[in-house]
């Protein structure tokens, strides 16, 4: 079932309703009667080169949630992708909403001009008359939750970063050669907005004995995928397996911190964008999410845990939905949990409300911030200091619902390794 093409899965709909029950969307907004209607339902009816049957459609945040809860694995969430691509490519989207979609699902764009000009960019994001105006103009809703920009991308600081000699790691690793290299592939988020999440996976990678490489990469496309513009996401997907492919072949893995990237790589791009060839299927096999890969080294004895420093912390943990898609269970606890003194108390909420670019249009903000009460709920009952989470959105989406921050995983396990903190577990760090 995994394997068959999306049309294909429509017919094993058996309108049973449990993805209806499950929907976080639809129990919070009545403009979206559900994953079945808007999903195999409508689908029977839509056909090439005629009018879509509905827009309701746009309302799914493609959380996958029905997905995981269909008995029968409809792959819904993906017909609704392709339903919103049609909607796209038969023009019916209105010009201001399509240029407001275009805008956001364009980080890499965004970072390249904002960046540059972090200071300025920042006050500009976080005043509340510029972002009324953006609402008016572009549909951006105004109290959506916008990161600051670094003021240092992470590229940069990689191409300035003198030479560290490898460690040999508990495998007997260390010193190059094929067997001992790792791709890393960075994303939009780490590049332009949490350079340290990058610097925190390398860390760990280099003192388990791995060189690090970092070829040309760009954005892996899921926002314009998300949004319907499905022939700008297969320039960038293609670019990306250009510059990666070559390392896929001599089976050197790539990994990513950015867990709606990986995803990206291994499934989402190919599966919507029909891309099924040799090198795409390379990239896909040969990608993996940070803990994911580290999961894989303690299986087999060659992650180096013996000396992990204590964090006598107690902190809530979200896996983002994009993580759970995975269908890989939970890595990013299973090595967390190896560090002394470290509680992670895990959400089991369904989804954060954001789904990248889904909360930050003004007509889907307060569904968004509906759909995430119950995490913000979760997170503040458990009273740390911080949140944990995979996802860079739902992240943001997190500090802005609870007004804590929140972290990617890997920042705790590089503390743990020894290294300097950074942000705002270093602030935690100096204050317990």
């Amino acid at each position: 079932m995994d394997h068959l093409p999306v049309e294909l899965t429509l017919d094993q709909c058996i309108k049973c309703n449990i993805c209806v029950s499950v929907c976080p969307v639809a129990a919070v907004n009545d403009l979206f009667p559900g994953p079945k209607y808007a999903g195999p339902q409508a689908g029977r009816f839509r056909q090439p080169e005629q009018p879509t049957p509905d827009i309701s459609v746009d309302y799914c945040s493609g959380c996958r949630v029905c997905n995981m809860a269909c008995p029968n694995r409809v792959k819904i969430a993906e017909m609704n992708a392709r339903a919103r691509h049609m909607i796209v490519s038969q023009g019916k989207v209105p010009p201001r909403q399509r240029l407001r979609n275009n805008l956001i699902a364009r980080t890499e764009l965004l970072g390249n001009l904002a960046q540059p000009i972090a200071p300025i960019s920042n006050v500009l994001l976080s005043n509340p008359l510029v972002r009324g105006i953006t609402e008016g103009i572009l549909g951006i809703a105004k109290d959506a939750y916008f990161p600051p920009f670094a003021r240092q991308r992470f590229s940069r600081w990689w191409q300035q970063r003198p030479p560290t000699p490898l460690r040999p790691s508990p495998g007997g690793r260390g010193g190059g050669g094929v067997g001992q290299q790792v791709v890393f592939f960075h994303g939009c988020a780490t590049e332009y907005y949490e350079p340290r999440v990058g610097r925190a996976a390398i860390l760990i990678l280099e003192a388990n004995g791995f060189e690090v490489i970092i070829p040309p990469q760009n954005c892996c496309g899921l926002p314009l995928l998300s949004n319907g513009e499905f022939d700008a996401a297969r320039k960038y997907h293609q670019n990306n397996v250009q510059h990666l492919v070559e390392y896929a072949r001599r089976g050197i893995p790539i990994v990513g911190t950015s867990t709606s990237c990986t995803l990206t790589l291994k499934e989402e791009a190919p599966e919507l964008l029909d891309m099924h060839d040799e090198d795409t299927r390379l990239v896909a096999e040969n990608t993996y999410d940070f803990h994911e890969f580290l999961l894989h080294l303690l299986a087999t004895g060659e992650l180096m845990i013996d000396s992990l420093r204590p964090i006598p912390l107690r902190l809530a943990y979200h896996q983002p939905c994009q993580y759970r898609a995975h269908g890989i269970g939970s890595p990013a606890v299973e090595i967390l949990n190896k560090i002394p003194e470290l509680r992670i108390e895990e959400s089991h909420t369904d989804c954060c409300g954001i789904a990248g670019t889904y909360g930050y249009k003004k007509e889907k903000y307060a569904t968004s911030m509906a759909v995430g009460q119950p995490l913000f709920d979760f997170v503040l009952e458990i009273d740390g200091p911080l949140a944990v989470c995979d996802s860079e959105t739902c992240r943001w989406q997190i500090t802005h619902g609870t007004g804590l921050a929140a972290i990617h995983p890997v920042e705790l396990l590089a503390y743990a390794y020894g290294f300097e903190s950074e942000g705002a577990l270093a602030d935690v760090l100096v204050k317990s």
